[in-house]
């Protein structure tokens, strides 16, 4: 949806935007392109890979553009860090990159054989492998029910916990056989894999709770009329940002029947859509894993 974020960012000469999840780097270019001559963007991410692959396609942008290994959630201690204050624009294109779901030994992906990784931080210890092999039964049945929308969650973790007993689970390969078994080759729509990799991966990398603790304030991180863009990829996600863009848009956050306001909130931004932006035709087909993209934008007042 870049033609979208565009529109609705209205990037500008000698003004300041942040691409909270660099990814492959094509918001940020595009955010460059626009906002030529002067206009500059910090790029923050957890992959130490696709950092370098940025710096190096970017390189002809010089110091326009800043890079960070770091987290969208910590957004305002990097942006004190460089010296910046508030931006005018934020974009955060949440989930998994492309690039990470297409190399195989980042685990993320359920086709194919590769160790049990997931971890967009490479940095961090927690992996996939430790969550399957160590975490009781219970909490991998409330990963998989909660993260990832899995009817047969129970019946799943049953069964990583029966086969880890003999022999531990190191590969996707092995976590995909144990899926099959326990709920079926499934229907047309998705691999029976699906939603436990999702959710697996959702874990590993806490995206939620980096995604909340982001929305706490992050309209903070905004100038007077810059603008914010979330593009989210499945409900759990889309649920957080609908519930802050909306308190963000509210006059007052007192609970309902209150006679007289006294929470002293004030409206922080104007929402630029009613409804979520939704990815045209011509990009799906281009590009299947757009299906699920759900776009919402708002205004710093």
């Amino acid at each position: 949806m870049a033609s979208e974020v565009i529109d609705l960012l209205r990037p500008e000469p000698r003004k300041r935007y942040l691409d909270g999840t660099l990814g492959g780097g094509g918001h940020t270019e595009q955010i460059l392109i626009h906002s030529s001559p002067e206009g500059r963007v910090l790029g923050l991410d957890l992959d130490d890979e696709a950092l370098a692959a940025v710096r190096e396609r970017l390189s002809g942008f010089g110091d326009r553009l800043v890079l960070r290994h770091a987290n969208f959630a910590s957004a305002e201690e990097t942006l004190a860090e460089v010296g910046w204050g508030p931006v005018d624009g934020i974009v955060l294109d949440l989930g998994v990159s492309s690039h990470q779901l297409e190399s195989r030994e980042r685990g993320f992906s359920f086709l194919g054989g590769a160790r049990l990784d997931m971890r967009m931080n490479r940095q961090q210890s927690l992996d996939a492998c430790q969550i399957v092999n160590t975490f009781p039964v219970s909490e991998l049945e409330r990963i998989l029910r909660q993260y990832g929308d899995e009817p047969k969650a129970r019946r799943i973790a049953l069964a990583i916990a029966s086969e880890r007993r003999t022999k531990e689970i190191t590969t996707t390969e092995e976590l995909v056989k144990i899926i099959v078994r326990a709920k079926g080759q499934g229907g047309r729509d998705h691999h029976p894999a699906t939603q436990t990799f999702q959710a697996l991966r959702i874990a590993v990398n806490q995206e939620l709770e980096n995604l909340d603790r982001f929305l706490q304030n992050g309209y903070e991180l905004l100038r007077t009329k810059g603008r914010m863009i979330i593009i989210s990829f499945h409900s759990l996600e889309d649920r957080l940002v609908k519930a802050a863009f909306r308190k963000w848009n509210r006059d007052c956050v007192c609970p309902p029947r209150t006679p007289k306001c006294q929470c002293g909130w004030s409206r922080k931004v104007n929402l630029l859509s009613t409804r979520p932006l939704r990815p045209s035709a011509g990009e799906i087909a281009a590009n299947p894993r757009a299906r699920s993209a759900k776009l919402r934008a708002a205004e710093r007042i």
